[in-house]
């Protein structure tokens, strides 16, 4: 149940099928949370926040027996999944867009402040706040953009 859940429900394994290597896994989880998260659009913004708070509770739990020794598999993508979609609470259209590209980026190239310190961190709770913390940033991009283009 751990490996299902942690991979986003077998997301995470789509790239090992398709090329032979857990290259890109982090992007196809991102994927699955924005259309979760495009689904949430006519709902209230609390609706998305309490999706976020399962994402994360479940990415915790779910990794935990895969994060021996600072591992972070490139298959787990839940942690992915809840950095996503911290990033888009609340948002639609532009500003939606903005959230998830700047999420994903962060959590790739990990040279905003905080996201790299948080990838350190033990266990589970590495594997999954450096995906948040991008997403947090995700998020302050994505209500900026509401902010200018509204």
């Amino acid at each position: 149940m751990h490996r299902f859940v942690a991979s986003g429900f077998f997301v995470g394994f789509i790239p090992r099928r398709l090329w032979g290597s857990d290259a890109g896994a982090g992007t196809f989880g991102a994927a699955l949370a924005a259309i979760v998260s495009l689904l949430l659009w006519p709902l209230p913004w609390w609706v998305g926040g309490g999706a976020f708070i399962v994402a994360i509770s479940l990415s915790l739990w779910s990794a935990e027996p895969f994060a021996g020794n600072h591992a972070d598999p490139g298959w787990v993508v839940m942690d992915e999944i809840a950095g996503t979609l911290v990033a888009v609470i609340g948002l639609t259209g532009w500003p939606w867009v903005v959230g998830v590209a700047v999420a994903r980026l962060a959590d790739i190239f990990k040279v905003l402040p905080g996201v790299r310190r948080a990838e350190e961190l033990p266990g589970a709770v590495g594997i999954t706040m450096d995906d948040v913390v991008a997403g947090l940033y995700g998020s302050a991009a994505g209500w900026l953009a509401w902010l200018i283009i509204g």
